[in-house]
């Protein structure tokens, strides 16, 4: 058999790349009452949360808890519609835990965990489990410069041009986005620095993505059905009537999702 022949009969290819998922953190090791809030959360906004992957956050809990308690937790996460996906990295226990319950670890996800000198670590920036409440129109904090861009990429904007589609994800990695076109719904734009978008926004778009509180997202046309900086979200059935259709800026003010005209 030579070589062409044993190509063609590979029976995959495998690649890692950009996957939207969400992080739900434990507060409390309630699976009752973890199953209700986000039966609450499907109801609220089926589009997005119904069935989507998420990741297990168990760092904000007392101590990690036995197999029994996590097994109950995944269960509630199934039984609201959603479907977990593993464990958010964290210590050797939770590793150990991982294999033990057949999940992996998803290291965009750094639990919030003691590092090895001992002291205590601030808490990992991770998608937010609570949307912001409505904001009152202020001026933005000031912008911290977003850090460089890794592998030797340069630190330049990446420049989409036309609409985004349905089902289409644009990401910028290590960069901000600018998106000249609309950006339908069912479509997301996501980045990890600014995300500027010279057209309607009819979809998602989620900045910060790694982490950076001071992104921002700056829209022509607002019709959003999420938005989203350093993981706080704010999701929309209905648009406000004072931004629909407005040019309108999205800032972070400590963990409240500002949205305001231009």
């Amino acid at each position: 058999m030579n070589a062409r022949m044993t190509a063609s009969e590979d029976a995959c290819d495998l690649r890692f790349g950009q996957v939207g998922l969400a992080c739900v953190r434990v507060r409390r090791a309630d699976a009752a009452a973890l199953c209700e809030e986000l039966e609450r959360r499907v109801r609220s906004a089926p589009q997005l949360f119904a069935r989507a992957a998420v990741v297990l956050d168990l760092s904000h809990l007392p101590k990690l808890p036995d197999d029994g308690i996590v097994d109950a937790l995944l269960e509630a996460v199934r039984s609201a519609g959603m479907l977990p996906v593993g464990l958010a990295y964290g210590t050797s226990e939770t590793e150990a835990l991982a294999k033990r319950m057949g999940l992996p670890l998803i290291a965009k996800f750094r639990a919030a965990y003691e590092p090895g000198d001992g002291a205590a670590a601030a808490p990992a920036p991770a998608a937010a489990t609570t949307p912001a409440p409505a904001p009152a129109p202020a001026a933005p904090a000031p912008r911290t410069e977003p850090a460089p861009a890794a592998d030797g990429e340069a630190a330049t904007a990446l420049h989409h041009d036309g609409a985004v589609r349905s089902g289409q994800q644009v990401y910028a990695r290590n960069r901000d986005l600018v998106v000249v076109g609309a950006v339908a719904n069912g479509a997301e734009v996501i980045a990890d620095g600014d995300i500027h978008i010279y057209g309607g926004l009819r979809g998602r778009a989620m900045a910060g993505a790694q982490g950076d509180a001071g992104a921002r997202i700056f829209v022509a046309d607002f019709r959003a059905e999420l938005v989203a900086i350093a993981g706080h979200y704010r999701v929309f059935e209905q648009i406000p009537n004072d931004l629909e259709g407005q040019p309108v800026r999205c800032w972070l003010e400590g963990e409240k999702l500002l949205i305001a005209k231009l």
